[in-house]
């Protein structure tokens, strides 16, 4: 492999240029491309990233004696520029200034619950497997409703979003694995039930209750309700709007919850509607609050759904890769999203989420289906294919953060890259995530 992914749509040639730098003689704008140390046992939730602050440079001095910086590579060499970028991951600005960061106290959960795992991943995929259509046939109903300018039924809605919760509490890994496997499907799931599966999974792992997250839920599944209003036009090309449609097209979030108000729906779930698309910079919109003025379920929709909309396949934009995207948000850490809430939403899926396509440093293949928080790096990984990327039998089951266990570094088996959706050979629904074929195979959880 000639190239590794080392920021959002931006690849490096193998052996570009480092310096090893004394971290007191680190300066804003340098980037940090390795560490003196491991990079799981310090606070840093990605390998690789851009000093932005003083901030930055007394974190980095806590940690390390010195670091290695990337000397060879520049910002203005963006693959992912603000004007290829679609209008729903738009960014105000490429470039962070200092004075443009909006520091605020960590948020704090009063009472957060630690939810246990109940029920396990097998179980779970197979109670599951239908919860998705159901997910998808009530936003479609909604929809239909208020095309046709009818009141619109949403108990559905609020049961289904009821039953994810459920899921997502006895096992957080089942949903997001079915959602992210059906992405290979020919059925195209809508953007705002996987956002609502990041959001469980991001707010179970904040210790929210089961109340909070179920109106979290219903939130995300709403939150692109009003889109059904809006000129066909302005949907299919999203990527290609001028300035006048792109304020047009800013209008689908109050025409929601407008008719949503209009519905009777409670005020927590129209708060997450109204507030998805604002920003912790105020940069965002349709009233452009900013910092604590926008309610934490909105802040926590509004970060997955940009999320989603940075890895999800679009017409006419090439989407990133999960560690890109992972990267992306730790660039807008206390800038477009709240730097606490940036770095526990990493925790919560991994820099490789479940469902993540990798390739290991020894050639195998295979898709992520767990990670560690206190591993970021070393996810269980199902290996798919051999070294030469031949498709295995039986697929196997490699825990990277075991199976290096007093191994150096330089012998140690770690991803080497993450591989886009599609890739020849690398179907997970043909395997069975236990790591081998079975009556339990995930095409037929999956329904594919």
């Amino acid at each position: 492999m000639d190239v590794v992914e080392k920021r959002p749509g931006q690849r490096w040639k193998v052996g570009v240029a480092q310096k090893k730098v004394n971290a007191q003689d680190l300066e804003v704008g340098m980037f940090v491309s390795d560490l003196d140390r491991p990079w799981h046992l310090t606070p840093f939730p990605i390998q690789g990233f851009y000093i932005r602050s003083q901030d930055d440079i007394r974190a980095l001095i806590s940690h390390c004696r010195w670091v290695m910086v990337d000397v060879a590579e520049g910002r203005d060499s963006l693959e992912y520029d603000h004007a290829g970028a679609p209008s729903f991951a738009r960014r105000t600005s490429r470039k962070v200034r200092e004075q443009d960061i909006l520091k605020l106290p960590p948020v704090q959960i009063r009472n957060p619950v630690r939810h246990q795992v109940s029920r396990s991943l097998n179980r779970e995929l197979r109670s599951s497997r239908n919860l998705l259509r159901s997910a998808e046939d009530a936003i479609e109903k909604v929809a239909g409703s208020l095309r046709n300018d009818m009141v619109p039924d949403l108990r559905p809605v609020s049961k289904v979003a009821r039953q994810m919760t459920a899921s997502v509490l006895r096992n957080p890994d089942a949903l997001l694995w079915l959602a992210r496997v059906r992405e290979q499907d020919e059925h195209t799931y809508r953007h705002s039930l996987k956002t609502a599966v990041w959001a469980l999974v991001f707010g179970r792992h904040l210790g929210l209750d089961e109340s909070l997250l179920t109106t979290l839920a219903t939130g995300c599944l709403l939150a692109h309700i009003g889109k059904s209003e809006l000129p066909r036009f302005l949907l299919f090309n999203e990527h290609q709007l001028d300035a006048d449609q792109y304020q047009q097209y800013r209008t689908y979030v109050e025409l929601g919850a407008h008719r949503l108000e209009e519905a009777g729906v409670s005020r927590g779930v129209i708060a997450v509607v109204r507030g998805h698309r604002e920003r912790h910079n105020g940069s965002g919109f349709p009233a452009g609050v900013r910092g604590d003025r926008i309610p934490l379920l909105a802040k926590i929709a509004g970060l997955v759904d940009y999320y989603e909309s940075l890895i999800a396949p679009r017409e006419g934009y090439q989407p990133l890769s999960p560690a890109q995207a992972v990267s992306q948000l730790f660039e807008l850490r206390n800038v477009e999203f709240q730097e606490d809430l940036v770095e526990q939403f990493i925790q919560s899926i991994g820099i490789y989420p479940i469902g993540t396509l990798v390739q290991l440093t020894n050639g195998q293949r295979g898709v992520v289906v767990s990670h560690s928080p206190k591993r970021r790096l070393m996810p269980k990984v199902m290996v798919m294919t051999d070294s030469a990327q031949q498709p295995l039998k039986a697929a196997r089951m490699v825990n990277l953060a075991t199976c290096n266990e007093g191994r150096s570094m330089d012998q140690s088996l770690r991803v080497e890259g993450c591989l886009p959706n599609g890739t020849d050979g690398l179907d997970p629904a043909r395997y069975d995530i236990t790591g081998a074929e079975s009556r339990w195979n995930l095409r037929r959880l999956v329904g594919a």
